[in-house]
């Protein structure tokens, strides 16, 4: 970028669900500090005309010569696609910044989250920067706020995952279940769900291990070792790399609920000092990603439902364990289409252009 000149962004993906919802944010900003935006996807999505800031921007085919001029390029595409071209973005002379989780747990890519570790967007030996994944991402301005703060050493994470986060064809299943048991009376024995999905002639093949309908399936992701899925080890892995705390002791479960979209977890968190609640909601409050919402007395609390739309976190219940010393207990929801992915990502550029 030549010295006094505004930088060009690419998106990468930029007709797909993610990038819509990124040149949403992208077109809700006041001001941008991009000289160009431009707009690259597959080949069958060139020439497509999409309105960015006003202008009629024409998408253009992935290819090397796509990332010429390209100083910052946001990568909203499958693992396979990102760990292909990502890097050639790069050797064209563009900043690399991932959604996928081609790169999360690569040594020498770091893992931003820019309200907790911003200064990690200036260390990045391969030219790429990652975005963590949407659960991990969902409480992170919260509980890293609060770890700058008193000390994290322990989490105990259960999260309730919406259906977008298994993309589109995990939204079109739920709502194809929903209407397959809408007006009939089921759910009062175990098979009842399943026979009704049966009847409407539902394929038997799902993005779920379980109908989700009037339900909740306790697996999210992909079988791993011992019993665990690949959206807990993730929780486990990216928040010691977020936070910097390689011995951090966690474990997640991860649930998914029928819900369309936004992330919800229940966080159960253990500091090295005592966290009086008070305390905890003024770290909270001044966060300005953090958005508390924690009245008992008026049954004020976070729900997916309200969340939706909404870029910051969401946080409320919060309470000192019983029985656990120096021990949070918290309820966090946060958009996973957009805080969890499309915003951070574009917050990464932001942190860079700036």
């Amino acid at each position: 970028m030549a010295l006094g000149t505004k930088p060009t962004l690419a998106i990468v993906g930029a007709t797909g669900a993610v990038g819509t919802v990124m040149i949403d944010i992208i077109n809700g900003r006041g001001s941008v500090p991009w000289g160009e935006i431009r707009l690259i996807a597959s080949p069958r999505s060139a020439g497509k005309k999409i309105t960015v800031r006003g202008a009629e921007n024409t998408v253009v085919a992935l290819s090397p010569e796509a990332f010429d001029g390209v100083d910052i390029a946001l990568f909203d595409v499958p693992d396979e696609v990102s760990a292909e071209w990502a890097p050639i973005a790069v050797e064209r002379g563009a900043i690399a910044v991932d959604n996928s989780g081609a790169f999360r747990m690569d040594p020498e890519v770091p893992l931003v989250v820019p309200e907790v570790n911003a200064a990690q967007v200036h260390e990045r030996p391969k030219g790429i920067i990652a975005n963590p994944n949407c659960t991990t991402l969902s409480m992170m301005a919260a509980l890293g706020a609060l770890h700058h703060e008193f000390g994290l050493r322990e989490l105990v994470v259960s999260s309730y995952q919406a259906a977008s986060g298994a993309g589109q064809e995990g939204v079109d299943r739920l709502y194809a279940e929903v209407a397959a048991v809408a007006g009939k009376q089921v759910g009062v024995r175990g098979g009842d769900v399943a026979e009704a999905l049966t009847a409407a002639g539902l394929p038997e093949e799902t993005p779920f291990k379980a109908p989700l309908a009037l339900n909740v399936v306790p697996w999210a992701g992909s079988r791993k070792d011992d019993g665990w899925t690949s959206e807990e080890l993730k929780v486990r892995n990216e928040s010691r790399k977020i936070l910097g705390i390689p011995e951090l002791k966690v474990s997640a479960t991860c649930v998914r609920v029928p819900v369309v979209t936004t992330h919800s977890l229940a966080v159960h968190a253990t500091f090295a000092q005592d966290v009086p609640v008070e305390q905890a909601r003024r770290v909270f409050e001044a966060q300005p990603t953090v958005v508390l919402q924690d009245d008992p007395e008026r049954m004020a609390f976070p729900t997916p439902a309200a969340v939706v739309g909404e870029e910051p976190t969401y946080v409320g219940r919060i309470r000192q364990a019983l029985d656990f010393p120096n021990t949070l207990d918290f309820f966090v929801c946060g958009d996973n289409l957009r805080k969890g992915a499309a915003l951070n990502t574009y917050e990464i550029a932001e942190t860079l252009a700036g």
